[in-house]
């Protein structure tokens, strides 16, 4: 693996260090992430909810509040319809809590994966429509490109609203009503065009709220938002959109409000997970915990489980649904485990030396593929699609590595595709089987253009060199300023030079180990390995160590632990 360091210049450092007060290490990582004078520090440091933008600003968006105020004033029928993933259950769970905040009774429905197909389908409408015909149906998280549904909706007299974040292959719909910063750019709307579709439903009850406060809708003057900034941050964290602007506004605020442990459902996902209260929660405890047992539902059964544990306030019936989710969140790890065990045999077997992989199989559940492509792609470092089969279509999800946008990808490809969409890094695929090699040489061939020489190999980016003497709990006290981590904000990757083991590592697990060192000054520090014990360290030599560094909470201790990514020889 290739070790990148790209430092600020010392002079840039020692200023920042002097006008913020804060110390040499903090000041580099905050360097690296834009803030580069006392006003930009304190807006990283001390992210505010009065920072957050005028809603109106965003497309469309004043226009759906006056709709929904008109919803609300005439007590008309409103039906729901939310994507089956986190940002999805989120979302809906969210517009629903306001819609019933305000005396309304929306029905909601998510699509079931197996029957209904991926979001705004005629399926699903159907469905929704078994308990009469709204007045008005608010598609979340999908529908950008539903123009047939859309039109058909309207046909029957039913108005529509659309609050979704993926990019549009087609021009937007005209005949209902569009929040997504992709379809409708403006200038100056960049602070929202990385918001996922959570973000954007916070914003319109934003909106909302500011119409019927100038009203003086006694129920409006109740209503504060920020009990909501949980079901934000959920989604927010959980959908892997970038962690800046008013998105780090929302999840730094919004972890602190799931700490609180308010909402019932949250709590007794919490308690089935293991996730404490009594730890600063993490965006991990998200991605690896809360978010994959919401995800499990919409994946196996049906996610509207998931919605209704969000919603409801009794704590008998979360904590068995709570319970429910995550029996199939075992389901599905075990579903996962062995269709990877098959992937990667097919891709040493068949595709080893090709720059870019398309794996099929019709015994895949396509509810998984997607968790499996992640799998594959950083194991192999290279572009991945994992498709299983769903009413007789190849349909699954790809995901990409640094570097390489698969939106651009599949533009090349989209003849051969029956349906395609996503993000740059992570995307949805269906084609039919007989498309299958024909795509897997155009797709190889895309990526070997767009990459060139190739890929090269994985990397790793330094985000300051330190002495093992730096780390201690004043350096942990300054990088919590720095949370929450995630997309465009990484967790920082600490170098150490001339480390030497003096006890050879602990295997364990068969898989893992463990390693300890000692500082200049005596002191010892606990580090682990995750998933490396083939590549064992050496004792008694000088080494270059790539760590994070993170509490460790076990048995009502905490312990300041390294986590070990890389290794290599040190100088002599």
């Amino acid at each position: 693996m290739r070790w990148n360091h790209h430092p600020p210049a010392p002079a840039t450092v020692a200023a920042l260090n002097h006008a913020a007060g804060v110390s040499p290490v903090l000041a580099t990582l905050l360097l690296r992430q834009g803030a580069t004078d006392v006003g930009s520090v304190t807006r990283f440091l001390r992210p505010a909810l009065a920072e957050l933008g005028d809603p109106f600003l965003l497309a469309n968006l004043q226009d759906a509040a006056i709709r929904l105020r008109a919803a609300i004033a005439a007590r008309e029928e409103i039906v729901v319809l939310g994507d089956y993933d986190v940002d999805g259950v989120t979302s809906t769970t969210l517009i629903v809590s306001v819609l019933r905040h305000f005396g309304l009774k929306p029905r909601f429905i998510v699509p079931r994966r197996m029957e209904d197909g991926y979001g705004l389908s005629r399926s699903a409408i159907d469905r929704a429509f078994e308990g009469g015909k709204p007045g008005l149906f608010i598609a979340l998280d999908c529908g950008t490109n539903a123009h047939d549904e859309v039109a058909w909706l309207r046909a029957q007299g039913v108005d529509v609203l659309i609050i979704d974040h993926h990019r549009s292959k087609d021009a937007p719909p005209v005949s209902g009503l569009l929040i997504n910063p992709h379809a409708h750019p403006r200038e100056g709307d960049e602070a929202w065009r990385n918001l996922c579709t959570v973000g954007l439903v916070f914003k319109l009850a934003h909106g909302l709220l500011k119409l019927l406060r100038a009203e003086n809708h006694p129920a409006a003057l109740r209503l504060k938002l920020r009990d909501w900034l949980d079901l934000v941050a959920l989604g927010t964290v959980a959908d892997l959109v970038p962690l800046t602007g008013e998105n780090r506004v929302f999840a730094r605020h919004g972890l602190a409000h799931i700490q609180t442990a308010v909402r019932p459902g949250l709590r007794a996902l919490m308690q089935v997970a293991g996730v404490r209260l009594d730890a600063e929660l993490q965006p991990a405890d998200i991605s690896f915990r809360l978010g994959p047992r919401i995800n499990a539902s919409g994946r196996l059964a049906d996610a509207a489980v998931a919605v209704e544990l969000l919603l409801s306030a009794d704590d008998a019936f979360c904590y068995e649904t709570a319970r429910q989710l995550d029996t199939f969140n075992r389901e599905r790890q075990d579903i996962e485990r062995q269709i990877t065990i098959e992937a990667e045999r097919m891709i040493e077997t068949q595709f080893a030396d090709q720059p870019a992989i398309v794996l099929h199989s019709e015994a895949w559940h396509p509810g998984v593929v997607g968790i499996v492509a992640g799998r594959v792609t950083r194991k192999y470092h290279r572009p991945c699609i994992v498709l299983g089969n769903e009413n007789g279509l190849a349909k699954g999800s790809g995901r990409s590595v640094d570097g390489l946008n698969l939106i651009d990808v599949l533009g090349t490809c989209a003849d051969l595709l029956g349906s395609w969409g996503g993000h740059p890094m992570a995307v949805g695929v269906a084609l039919m089987p007989a498309q299958l090699e024909q795509f897997r040489g155009r797709f190889a061939a895309a990526v070997r253009a767009a990459t060139g020489t190739g890929l090269g190999e994985p990397s790793l980016e330094i985000a300051a060199w330190l002495a093992p003497e730096d780390i201690g709990e004043p350096l942990m006290d300054e990088l919590a300023t720095l949370h929450p981590f995630g997309q465009a904000n990484p967790e920082p990757v600490f170098g150490l030079r001339g480390v030497v083991l003096r006890r050879p590592p602990e295997v364990f697990k068969e898989r893992h180990f463990r390693f300890t060192f000692e500082d200049g000054k005596g002191r010892r520090h606990h580090g682990v390995a995750w998933q490396q014990a083939a590549h064992l360290p050496p004792t008694g030599v000088p080494l270059d160590l790539a760590v994070e560094l993170a509490w460790n909470f076990f048995n009502g201790r905490k312990l300041l632990q390294l986590e070990l990514l890389d290794w290599r020889a040190g100088a002599g």
